[in-house]
This record gives C-alpha cells, structure tokens and sequence, in this order.
C-alpha cells in the first residue's frame, strides 16, 4: 500500500506529473492575481485573494479531469471523460458567485465589472490548469488593461465619480 502512494506522489501514475501541475497552478494563482489587484486597488468586494482562488480553483479542476483521464474505469469503450461539462460546471459556478456580488443600488447596477472580472479569471484558470497558459497570460494582460486603463478613460469622462465600476 505505501508503494501505491509513494507511486502516485511520484507521478507514475498521473498525465499531468506534479511539476508540471505545480507549474499551473502557480501560473493560475499569478495570472488571477493580476486581474484581481486592479479591483483590490479600486477598493471593490472581490479583489486580489478572490481572484486568485477563482483562478487556482478553475486549473485544479481541469488538472483533476485530466488525472481522472487517467485512471482505470473500465473497457476503453465504457469511458465517457467530456472535458466541455467540467467547464460548463466551473462557469456556472463561477457565475454564481460573481452574479453575487452584482446588486442594484439607487437604480444603478454596481459590481458587474468585478463579476465579470471574476468570470474571466476562472476562464484563465482553464487555460491554465490545460497547459495553455501563454494564452491566459495573453488573456490577463487584456483583461487588466480593460478594467484599468479603459475604466480609468471611463472615470475621467464621467467626471471620476468613484462608485462607477
């Protein structure tokens, strides 16, 4: 029994080997960070930690699936792995939690900006969490350009009223 887990923990039998998942989940948690420190800085309910555990969480899932992938369920016709309804899953729930935050005010919508920053960090924790993380970098760099330099453009022209999302 040792042997087994000695022999999991070494990888031999996983798709995704520890480093390469540590090598995700690190960029998942720098990525999530990266949008989230733009709506900490504007003093918003789901900043920098949010961010980043909406991002881990989402590559976790996907390193998950694929190690499921993996493991001995059956004949190979009776395996059934849909990497789409994972997905599926982690956006409904990120939703979730991003519809949440999102509330009416005085008549205005406040937080949909954050909400939707939440949804896009769980987006770069797939790409993450499937090894494609030059395309979560690319997908960070834009999102935080969107909600920092073009809200910043948007506060200027609406006067810089600071509860505008």
């Amino acid at each position: 029994m040792l042997e087994i887990l000695l022999d999991e923990m070494r990888g031999s039998f996983t798709n995704v080997p520890p480093a390469v998942a540590a090598a995700r989940l690190t960029a998942a948690l720098v990525l999530g960070g990266l949008i989230g420190i733009e709506r900490e800085r504007r003093g918003k309910p789901a900043g920098l930690r949010t961010h980043m555990l909406i991002s881990v969480a989402a590559a976790l899932f996907i390193i998950v699936s694929q190690q499921l992938g993996s493991l001995p369920f059956g004949s190979d016709g009776e395996i059934r792995i849909d990497p789409l309804r994972l997905i599926e899953a982690v956006t409904a729930g990120v939703a979730f939690l991003a519809a949440g935050i999102i509330f009416t005010s005085g008549g205005q919508v406040r937080n949909i900006t954050t909400g939707a920053s939440m949804w896009l960090s769980g987006a770069v924790g797939l790409a993450c969490g499937s090894g494609q993380i030059p395309l979560a970098f690319m997908a960070s760099v834009i999102t935080v350009a969107i909600v920092g330099l073009v809200g910043a453009a948007e506060r200027r022209m609406s006067k810089g009223d600071p509860e505008e999302d």
